[in-house]
């Protein structure tokens, strides 16, 4: 009888250890996949079980969580969220995260393993989960309400960067959307999802850093820059030879102006009054290589920028026969910009041939605002020679001195830019998208303040009267006054 008492206390043991070995394999190394199963609704619950870190611009928060007491119980709110929607994006419990609720989310969520002071044993011992911290944004209030203001009723998107440290001080797009629809689990939310994915108008689409557009005659300063560089042209006030029209190469095409007095206009003149004729034929002297050269050296062809979340590629088409390397050198054919990109160029013009890599968290915190992370030193790379960013401001300058810039000037500050109207559509009959790229300098300043980018689609104009000049600038203009007159972080 005591034989069969041990055996049976034998197995009973047995299957004691395999349970405990089963549930040491289900907690430590299976604990992944259900902690990611859709059934498993506990890391859910405890995502939304306490308040959500926030995202802050000028020190103040735009971003917000509210108790609602359910079982998900904490849900995100945003304070003037169609104005800041281009950077927060959303935080939705049924849709995710997207911009900068997605890839700041583990600061957010407090889940980010910097944010508690023992790392490896907050892992090892207990998966709970630290308050949230906070994400410390570059932009400016000031900058972001002026290109919000100024695009008020159009479609369109604003760009602006500090050119010698590559901080994103604004950055909007129009027509916008406000976040906290999609915040919460009501059936309201999977509405507003679909009202918004059946705007035609797409206002969930971040056209500042998403969208691509034909940059147009703002394109004309990498053109001015290859040509410049290369040698082709060594005085700008040297005569071109441009005829007008010019008649594309190995084409019966003519390609005209819509200024007078193109022909053979020296560059400082071409520039002053976009001449196409000049720049088309400058591009291809210049040569397809050392245009997409240009190009590159400026951030267009790269798919990898990051600030931190993606931004869509602009593109220069390095396939190109000469008729093409002539439209594409006056920013048309397939040449393609986001508005960003086109800030970074104004923003290398003005930081003396530079490119800084744009970047918009400046910091991430604990909630008790100890740091956990910085920007550090960005990366940086030369575009073009120094003297040749010293003839380029001087054009840009004359355009809004005297030019088809001047409703960019600013009193007491120095102002540079270009103007840009970019046909798009079949046979060019969409109504032409409004461009102008800028800097500004105020007079006190040791270096340029500010570079910005204005793209307007449907300026409230006829087809005829468009411009970038009329549409855009006065919007930059505003953006760069509200940069002047706002005090920097850094003097602070």
């Amino acid at each position: 009888m005591t034989r069969h008492i041990r055996h049976a206390a034998f197995f009973c043991a047995l299957l004691l250890i395999a349970l405990l070995v089963n549930a040491a394999r289900i907690q430590v190394f299976e604990a992944p996949s259900y902690d990611d199963n859709i059934a498993n609704r506990r890391t859910t619950i405890a995502r939304y079980g306490q308040p959500r870190g926030d995202i802050l611009v000028d020190g103040a928060p735009v971003t917000g969580s509210r108790d609602t007491g359910e079982h998900l119980r904490y849900e995100r709110t945003y304070t003037n969220g169609p104005m800041y929607a281009p950077v927060t994006g959303f935080a939705s419990q049924v849709y995710g995260t997207t911009l900068l609720e997605h890839t700041e989310d583990g600061v957010l969520a407090g889940t980010n393993p910097l944010l508690t002071p023992f790392p490896l044993w907050n892992g090892v011992a207990v998966r709970d989960r630290n308050p949230g911290g906070n994400v410390v944004t570059t932009l400016r209030k000031a900058a972001q309400e002026a290109a919000y203001e100024g695009l008020a009723g159009r479609k369109g998107a604003v760009a602006a960067i500090e050119p010698s440290t590559g901080r994103i001080l604004a950055l909007v797009s129009a027509p916008s959307y406000d976040p906290s629809v999609l915040s919460g689990n009501r059936s309201a939310v999977a509405r507003s999802w679909s009202t918004l994915n059946r705007d035609a108008d797409k206002p969930m689409l971040n056209r500042a850093v998403r969208k691509t557009y034909p940059p147009g005659s703002t394109f004309k300063v990498m053109t001015a820059a290859a040509a410049l560089d290369s040698g082709v042209v060594e005085d700008l006030d040297d005569r071109t030879d441009s005829p007008e029209p010019y008649t594309l190469p190995g084409t019966r095409t003519s390609l005209t102006n819509e200024s007078k007095g193109c022909r053979n206009a020296p560059l400082r003149k071409a520039f002053e009054w976009s001449c196409n004729t000049v720049f088309a034929k400058l591009g291809v002297k210049v040569g397809v290589d050392r245009m997409a050269a240009t190009a590159g050296a400026f951030g267009f062809n790269d798919p990898n920028l990051k600030i931190p979340y993606s931004v869509a590629e602009s593109t220069f088409d390095t396939k190109v026969d000469k008729a093409q390397l002539a439209l594409s050198s006056i920013g048309q054919y397939n040449t393609r910009a986001t508005p960003l990109q086109m800030a970074m160029v104004a923003a290398a013009v003005a930081n003396g041939g530079q490119v800084r890599s744009p970047y918009l968290v400046e910091r991430t915190t604990r909630a008790g605002g100890s740091t956990v992370s910085t920007a550090g030193s960005r990366p940086m790379r030369q575009a073009m020679r120094p003297s040749t960013a010293v003839l380029l401001k001087q054009l840009m300058v004359d355009v809004v001195r005297e030019g088809t810039g001047t409703n960019a000037w600013i009193p007491g500050a120095t102002v540079g830019g270009k103007t840009g109207t970019a046909q798009h559509g079949l046979g060019n009959s969409g109504t032409p998208y409004a461009w102008f790229v800028s800097w500004a300098q105020g007079d006190t300043d040791l270096e340029p303040k500010v570079a910005v980018a204005v793209v307007v689609e449907d300026a409230d104009a006829d087809r005829g009267d468009i411009s970038g000049g009329g549409d855009a600038a006065p919007i930059a203009r505003a953006v760069m006054e509200a940069v002047l007159k706002s005090p920097s972080p850094d003097d602070s």
